[in-house]
Parts: C-alpha cells; sequence; structure tokens
C-alpha cells in the first residue's frame, strides 16, 4: 500500500491511497486541473483512478470533484449523512456514479471504515486496511473522543489534523470573534495542542508515524505544529526522531509512505 498526501490545508486537501489493485484519492479540494497536475507529478493518470471518497461537504475537500469525476467518469463514495449537503455541489457527477455508504464497506482488495467526528456539518474521518496494514485520517474535527482513538489505535500511520495555534487565532487574525469561537469551539477544528495530546495516546498504543495535517495558512505554520507536538511529547518522555516519527503535511506533495 502507497500513501501521499497531495495537498493539505487551507487551500485544498487531497490524498492519494493505492494498493495493487486500488487508486483512489480521499477528497478532492483543488480544482479539476490542479488535481491533474498533482496525479501527473507522481505519475498517476486520472483516469487511472478508481474512486474518490468524501470526509464531508466543504470546499476545501469537494472543491475539484464534480468536474473531474465526471470528466474521468469515477464514482464519488460519501457517508449517506454527507451526500445531504452534496448534492448541489456535485450536480454533473451521474446518479451511476453517486455512491452511498453507512458502515465498513470494502473496494477490491482495502477495507474502508468511516467513523463520524465532530465538526459543523456532518464530518467522517477513515480507516484503510489491507490485510495488517491499517492507516488512518482525522481531521476538520473539534475535539477527540474515545470512540474516534479506538478506531485510530493500531494504525501504521495516522494524518491528524493539527489545524490552528490558538494564541494565532485569538491575537494575530483579524477573523470576527464568531469565527473564532467556531474555530476553537468543539465542533470546529483541532488546535495544535489538542493534537499532540491524540498523538501521545496514540503512540503510547502503537502508532509510530504521525502526519500532522490541515494546518491553517492564517492561524498555525508548518513550525509551530511541529515543535508545538514534540515539546509537548517531550515532556511525557517521547522523543520526536527516537520513539515516534512527526510529518507535516502542506500543499506541496509530501512524503510517500510505503507499507509491505
Amino acid at each position: 500500500m502507497r500513501i501521499i498526501n497531495l495537498s493539505s490545508g487551507s487551500d485544498g486537501n487531497i490524498t492519494y491511497i493505492e494498493t495493487e489493485n486500488l487508486k483512489i484519492l480521499l477528497d478532492d479540494g483543488l480544482s479539476a486541473q490542479k488535481t491533474v497536475e498533482k496525479l501527473k507529478q507522481i505519475s498517476i493518470a486520472p483516469s487511472d483512478i478508481n474512486a474518490i471518497i468524501l470526509s464531508h461537504e466543504h470546499s476545501d475537500h469537494t472543491k475539484g470533484v464534480d468536474v473531474f469525476a465526471t470528466k474521468f467518469n469515477i464514482p464519488v463514495y460519501a457517508h449517506e449523512n454527507v451526500w445531504l449537503g452534496l448534492d448541489e455541489k456535485l450536480k454533473q457527477v451521474p446518479l451511476k456514479n453517486r455512491k452511498l455508504f453507512e458502515n465498513e464497506f470494502e473496494l477490491n482488495d482495502l477495507l474502508i471504515t468511516p467513523f463520524e467526528v465532530p465538526h459543523d456539518v456532518s464530518c467522517y474521518g477513515f480507516t484503510f486496511q489491507k490485510d495488517n496494514k491499517k492507516i488512518a485520517f482525522a481531521t476538520d474535527l473539534g475535539h477527540f473522543n474515545d470512540k474516534i482513538i479506538a478506531n485510530l489505535m493500531q494504525s501504521r500511520i495516522v494524518y491528524i489534523e493539527s489545524n490552528y495555534d490558538r494564541d494565532l487565532l485569538f491575537k494575530g487574525t483579524k477573523y470576527p470573534l464568531s469565527l473564532k469561537r467556531r474555530i476553537d469551539g468543539p465542533n470546529g477544528h483541532l488546535e495544535n495542542i489538542d493534537s499532540a495530546d491524540a498523538i501521545e495516546r496514540l503512540a503510547i498504543g502503537g502508532t509510530r508515524q504521525f502526519v500532522l495535517a490541515h494546518l491553517s495558512k492564517e492561524n498555525n505554520t508548518p513550525t509551530i505544529a511541529y515543535s508545538t507536538a514534540c515539546n509537548y511529547l517531550q515532556k511525557d518522555g517521547i522523543q520526536e526522531g527516537r520513539d515516534i516519527k512527526i510529518d507535516v503535511a502542506t500543499t506541496e506533495i509530501g512524503t510517500m509512505f510505503k507499507l509491505k
């Protein structure tokens, strides 16, 4: 299994996942043209994509889907609750390519398990498993709970939201106070410290590779997110580079992870 994040953050989110028999995209928040360009950079033809799986309806996760999926005749999968907010956004995708799921499902040799995460619209994280190899994604969530942590446990790699620094959010931007409170609320996004706390729990459970994802370009930086996580974990004896590895996803193509 191969996994590579093609873009992450406020400007658009898209991840490529591949097995021997399957090529899929998790979300597509870039324009169709940019999606094609990103795939070209990793030597993947758009026509080879077997499915697009959507976490929720927000445009930074769905911007390119309507044009891209229609042009290349790609099925689009989303939870039945998410489709309620997608119908008006994906007008070109034919009915035959609109796929609903409620619980875990299989695509060829990949087991896909959705789990609900707290956001201001219906939103889902995912685990992807082939044989004993499991990876997980949890972004666009205002807080973690035990059920979400349980879904992420035993993953080889976890892409985890580290959206904002609280000081930057409340002191460094001109957002309206109502928007700041929404971002910082229980159904908003995940702050760096809260992300680090979840990483600690998952590291204790055995996960060794983490990717900080969905960073806000206004309220965070890769350096702040990374150093906050490292400093938080160091206090409890978990050292990045020795005990675990932390990467940071950006709008640039990230690390290609290969699980054998």
